[in-house]
């Protein structure tokens, strides 16, 4: 991963709080036994006394909440636990499906190291609405609204629809190939290897809503990164 400067991520900052456009397979959090830059050490060398309000996956891109101090902190962990923050995902999915506000309320068990399972017995509440909007002959552009948050749970409802997100290996996905879209005049030599047209599962958090300390409602909106845009041009060229 090249190098990050953290002022070149931030999308919005006040006295009170940043949000930041995550690279993508840049952890949030710090890992174990592992010296990777994460997000947590480039903030703190930036402005030490910040605390990270939410978490995304490592390969996820997108908005993230960072609070200057305890009182934001808590304010906007609040508004988490009370589901007053509206954030809203877009994801490349496999197949055509047509989603118009699907809502998915299926509970969730986390087993621990990053895994977890649909369990109606055991697992916690968690609902995501769907939406589709735009199509593709291989894929489909995703709207996606958790209003719960749960870990991977935007990946794992849409794999019980059938919909994984392409590349998203650990839910059934398929690393997504130009060969798939771009099937005339396309050839490797011998010695080529194809590569996948995006190296992770194609998930952005694009939008997140919320209040912030002093009452003001604020509303941020975070680019594509260079690889989700990259993969959505070529499907607009060549999967159309």
């Amino acid at each position: 991963m090249k190098p990050i400067n953290f002022k070149d991520i931030i999308l919005f900052e006040d006295d009170n709080l940043f949000v930041v456009n995550k690279p993508p397979f840049l952890a949030t959090l710090d890992e174990r036994n592992n010296y990777e830059p994460s997000l947590i050490r480039l903030t703190k060398e930036y402005f030490p006394e910040a605390q990270i309000c939410h978490r995304l996956d490592k390969e996820t891109s997108g908005a993230l909440i960072i609070a200057k101090n305890p009182e934001t902190y808590r304010s906007v962990s609040m508004q988490f636990e009370h589901r007053k923050v509206e954030k809203i995902y877009h994801a490349v999915i496999e197949g055509t499906h047509q989603f118009k506000e699907l809502d998915i309320n299926l509970p969730i068990l986390n087993e621990g190291k990053e895994k977890v399972k649909i369990s109606r017995a055991q697992g916690k509440r968690a609902e995501t609405q769907f939406t589709s909007i735009k199509f593709f002959r291989h894929f489909t552009l995703v709207e996606c609204k958790p209003l719960t948050g749960r870990m991977h749970q935007i990946r794992i409802h849409l794999a019980t629809q059938r919909a994984v997100i392409a590349g998203d290996e650990s839910y059934g996905g398929k690393p997504p190939m130009l060969s798939l879209i771009k099937k005339k005049n396309y050839k490797l030599s011998e010695e080529e290897e194809e590569q996948p047209i995006i190296k992770r599962f194609a998930l952005h958090a694009y939008q997140v809503s919320f209040v912030d300390p002093t009452g003001v409602a604020v509303c941020i909106h975070a680019p594509y990164p260079k690889d989700f845009a990259a993969f959505l041009k070529l499907l607009e060229r060549y999967d159309s």
